[in-house]
């Protein structure tokens, strides 16, 4: 009887756990912080979930530390604080690294009986690619082309990596612009021309004409960057016109979210038919039929955050355009639609040994009480639920992902007199004013990011 009393209490202690809250519950308050354009309230948050008094502080490399650090960067940068940004963004490089490409045993009994939030964090290749793209952006804006040049060179063996694994992504155009960019105001030209180059493998960026223009001084470089150049010979440079070159680039939105969800096993295996094993669609089928298993738990990408005007910019009270140059979002819902039938596989497949493991566990209860003796067979059922019950509490779909990240980037580049000038852009219900003195020949990256 104490032994039946102490399972009941071990089930309903554990169906209370059943379903708890992943990692979207951790990063709750800074992404609401962040809707209510309040991005400082949105790293204090961060900062108590890195268990760091200060955005000074920087914490251990351990559990999803790496991640939150990334999301803690993008707030640090949109607030200008390019600096801590870096820091941030170089610690989570590492961290990220690391977890991206450990393997154990370990990992896959969780991937399989728990679930993917019990392993390290994997990365996707897009992840890893702007990282390097947003440091780039701090040190541009710091105008440290050294500590540039280094981002874009990591960025550049990441790119040949992906190129050896055939993976592709549209993201790659704007580091590779930002590296061209780089190498430019270095005085490289051979190394700016390659970086353009590879850039304009991805979107045509007309605002790489005249800059081009200067590159190749009007000689005939390559098909893809005559043809933006179309004809139109060599152009001087900002230094030789007694000008300055200012860089607006416009970071605004957030990619959509991972949130749990739960899905019927029917149009589960329904969305997985081409990949389940037999065996495992045979089990799912026993399970249902029993009333074992009726639904089964993954991530899936939220709803978009709405329609994303292009945003306005102006200078000295005057209007210029921006350029769009890039859809994150587009990206991310693309390679997500591409791996979600292996989600929703692993999410069958955990189900199942979660079921079939409480099943065991019953009838080795059993056994070992003996059927004949009184109570035997509830002493197991107990035993079962309650390695069910362990096994789906543990089973918190991997909801883990760069949170902050924005959805779409724009960018404007042009020659401007020396001076003062006001520069102000409005994004996302969002203005952002920035004040610069410039001198002839001089550069200027003005990074503005909008998280809402």
């Amino acid at each position: 009887m104490a032994a039946r009393r102490a399972l009941v209490v071990l089930v309903a202690a554990l169906l209370v756990l059943t379903g708890c809250a992943g990692h979207e519950s951790r990063v709750k308050v800074a992404l609401d912080a962040l809707d209510r354009g309040e991005p400082e309230y949105a790293v204090q948050a961060l900062n108590e979930e890195l268990e760091v008094s200060t955005k000074d502080e920087v914490p251990p490399l351990e559990g999803d530390n790496a991640l939150l650090l990334l999301d803690r960067a993008t707030i640090l940068q949109s607030i200008d604080d390019y600096e801590a940004s870096q820091r941030d963004f170089q610690l989570a490089d590492k961290g990220i690294e690391l977890l991206d490409f450990s393997h154990s045993a370990a990992d896959d009994v969780g991937r399989y009986l728990f679930s993917d939030d019990v392993g390290p964090y994997r990365a996707p290749a897009f992840e890893k690619l702007l990282i390097n793209t947003f440091n780039m952006m701090n040190y541009l804006a710091r105008r440290d082309l050294e500590g540039a040049r280094v981002e874009a060179r990591r960025l550049a063996v990441m790119q040949s990596f992906l190129k050896e694994q055939r993976e592709t992504t549209s993201l790659l155009g704007l580091g590779s612009y930002l590296a061209g960019y780089t190498f430019e105001k270095s005085g490289r030209t051979s190394e700016a021309l390659l970086s353009y180059e590879e850039a304009l493998t991805y979107d045509d960026f007309p605002s790489l004409r005249d800059p081009l223009r200067v590159l190749t001084g009007g000689r005939s470089k390559s098909p893809r960057v005559d043809a933006l150049v179309g004809g139109a010979g060599p152009l001087s440079t900002a230094a030789d016109e007694g000008q300055a070159e200012v860089l607006v680039l416009v970071g605004y939105g957030r990619v959509p979210q991972k949130k749990p969800v739960r899905l019927p096993i029917g149009l589960a295996l329904t969305a997985v038919s081409g990949i389940i094993s037999p065996y495992d669609r045979a089990k799912a089928n026993e399970l249902a039929a029993k009333g074992l298993v009726t639904w089964v738990n993954f991530p899936r990408l939220a709803k978009a955050r709405g329609s994303y005007s292009l945003p306005e910019l102006t200078i000295d009270g005057r209007r210029h355009s921006l350029e769009h140059i890039l859809d994150v979002e587009d990206e991310v819902r693309r390679e997500w639609e591409e791996r979600e039938p292996t989600i929703i596989l692993s999410a069958i497949t955990r189900t199942i040994a979660r079921i079939v493991a409480g099943e065991a566990v019953a009838a080795g209860t059993n056994a070992a009480a003996g059927k004949k003796r009184n109570g035997g067979g509830v002493v197991g059922l107990l035993a079962g639920l309650a390695t069910s019950a362990a096994l789906t509490a543990a089973d918190t779909p991997d909801t883990r992902s760069w949170t902050t990240l924005p959805s779409n980037f724009a960018l404007s580049r042009l020659r401007l007199p020396p001076g003062r000038h006001t520069i102000v852009v409005r994004a996302r219900g969002m203005t952002k004013t920035y004040q610069l003195t410039l001198e002839p020949g001089e550069f200027q990256v003005v990074v503005a990011t909008a998280l809402r």
